[in-house]
């Protein structure tokens, strides 16, 4: 029957769970020997192509408007009926490869991930997933339902972002006081939907036998070449080697000012008084300029861009009614990226598109490799994919190079961006900490205790910038990130990855051409190859030390004070 099988995912758009049924009950009934293994996995990976890409579509279309009910009822249809389905059925296919004791070429990860799902994997977690991701969706609703007025204008709370990076002390202020109002509007919301989401994942973890959730999402993460002592190691890292030399930065930010102390609102401002930078006007401007820097990092890379603007596969602008933040997705049966993002014109829209250009190319340079699940990188790697490209492409920012700036401007805006990779890694401990602290402790059903929790982490990691008076935004700072809600650990591989990123760049200062190379080179890998080895294929090493740490940091630093002398 899989001749039937379409080769796009349009017409299976709104398949019922029993279509998909059909073809799993084929592949489920067929023998599975060394003769027929090859067309068996091809068809099944075929199957899972259609079926991913059509929850991928039916998913994006809830984050470009998240006020259409339509998508919403479509998407909670997929997630509510079909995916129930799905699941099962690829964990009774898993089972079935597995016990054949076939070892197809290539498949040595894939097969690995196959066992941890088995061994995850209860039937009556399925309606408590439908339930999760039901509540993850409504997360992203009351977020990008968010708006405030200003400047006489309904405006989006991410709107007001640049009003952040203006001279104007007074309309920073207010500008940041008036959203942080408007978010703790929503407080109660958010912390009875975090108590349903923890319940909901405790349950789960229970289900599935394990002793705790952290036990249960390592192992659905396929975490396997590190664990949670290794997260906390890298945590007093942080806090050993980073948090000193995030403190420099706020403190020479703090001086640059001219003021008692660093407050929320004046982290973004140019120290020197100058306006933000303005990289361009219209969307158009932004992708094409994006493309050419693409292209002098790589002129394949560059074609890769090129096949995404012609295909509409960008969704860049900042609207009313779009979920917040910016991702890039795998249309898996077409086999091409999505980039999805909330561009307002400053130079974080520059980083974020070169960031989620490297998560697209990733896709583009795996296309190669045979089957549905040697594809999917882990994440702690596919984020070294997109924090790569944004320093590889620092050379390429100047206007004489088809970028966005005047050589002064390329390097305040690339200290801008190292400074934010050494202020970043803080944060993240912030995050990762959070994390584990909540579903290890049962008062984190409570959010007044992840209110206390999550203050007195940024008071360890975040030491360089002033919240007296402002108790209420500081605890709240948890429900702000999304990654929280609807990522639960997802955050500790923007770490991982950073520091991997570091030194493929550190190896760019030598030899540019080399170091693009063997990152493309390594993002052909996809899913084949363990941590460890994916990182040395890009030329770094996989690591949670303050030594390696500290090499990186050194970089970093260094390249500030070079540039900041321009």
């Amino acid at each position: 029957m899989f001749q039937d099988l379409p080769t796009a995912s349009n017409p299976a758009l709104d398949w019922s769970a029993d279509v998909y049924q059909r073809y799993f009950d084929d592949l489920l009934e067929r023998p599975l020997t060394a003769d027929t293994i090859t067309a068996w996995l091809t068809d099944w990976s075929n199957l899972m192509r259609i079926a991913q890409e059509v929850e991928t579509r039916l998913e994006v279309a809830t984050t470009r408007n998240t006020a259409d009910e339509k998508a919403d009822t479509r998407y909670g249809n997929f997630v509510d009926t079909v995916r129930p389905v799905i699941e099962a059925s690829v964990n009774a296919l898993s089972k079935k490869l597995v016990a054949s004791g076939l070892q197809p070429d290539g498949m040595h990860i894939a097969l690995r991930d196959m066992r941890a799902s088995i061994e995850i994997f209860r039937e009556e977690n399925l309606p408590l997933q439908a339930e999760e991701t039901r509540a993850e969706v409504e997360y992203s609703k009351i977020i990008g339902a968010q708006t405030m007025m200003w400047d006489g204008e309904e405006v989006t709370l991410t709107a007001l972002t640049p009003v952040l990076y203006e001279t104007d002390r007074a309309r920073r202020e207010s500008a940041w006081r008036g959203a942080m109002e408007r978010r703790l509007q929503d407080r109660d919301a958010l912390g009875s939907l975090w108590t349903r989401l923890l319940d909901l994942r405790r349950r789960k973890a229970t289900n599935a036998g394990f002793p705790d959730y952290i036990a249960y999402r390592w192992k659905d993460l396929k975490r396997f070449d590190y664990t949670p002592e290794n997260s906390a190691a890298f945590r007093d890292a942080i806090e050993q080697v980073v948090v000193p030399a995030a403190t420099r930065i706020y403190e020479r930010h703090r001086q640059g000012l001219g003021l008692p102390s660093l407050r929320p609102w004046d982290e973004f401002v140019d120290p020197a008084g100058r306006d933000s930078l303005k990289p361009f006007d219209s969307i158009e401007a932004f992708e094409a300029t994006t493309q050419r820097i693409f292209e002098q990092v790589d002129p394949e890379l560059g074609e890769h861009f090129q096949v995404m603007r012609a295909s509409a596969l960008l969704d860049l602008d900042n609207r009313k009614n779009k979920a917040p933040g910016g991702y890039c997705t795998t249309l898996t049966q077409a086999r091409v990226p999505f980039i999805f993002m909330n561009a307002v014109g400053l130079h974080d829209d520059v980083q974020t598109l070169l960031h989620e250009g490297g998560h697209a190319f990733h896709v583009f340079e795996s296309r190669g490799l045979d089957y549905f699940f040697q594809e999917e990188p882990p994440i702690e790697f596919a984020e070294v994919a997109s924090m790569a490209m944004e320093l590889l492409s620092a050379p390429y920012l100047k206007a004489g190079a088809g970028g966005f700036y005047s050589d002064v401007n390329a390097s305040r805006a690339l200290v801008e961006h190292l400074e934010g990779i050494i202020k970043f890694w803080p944060y993240m401990a912030v995050v990762d900490g959070f994390q584990h602290w909540a579903y290890s402790h049962p008062e984190a059903s409570d959010p007044a205790a992840c209110d206390a929790a999550w203050s007195a982490l940024w008071d360890r990691f975040m030491p360089g910038l002033d919240y007296s008076g402002l108790a209420d935004v500081k605890a709240t700072g948890w429900q702000r990130k999304e990654h929280i809600f609807s990522v639960p650990f997802y955050y500790i591989e923007y770490g991982l990855a950073q520091l991997g990123a570091v030194q493929v760049w550190a190896n760019a200062q030598t030899d540019q051409r080399a170091a693009v190379r063997k990152y493309r080179d390594a993002l052909a890998l996809g899913g084949t190859a363990p941590l460890p080895d994916l990182f040395a294929a890009a030329g770094a090493r996989f690591a949670f030390d303050a030594q390696t740490l500290a090499q990186a940091v050194a970089t970093v630093e260094r390249a500030i004070e070079a540039n900041l002398s321009h």
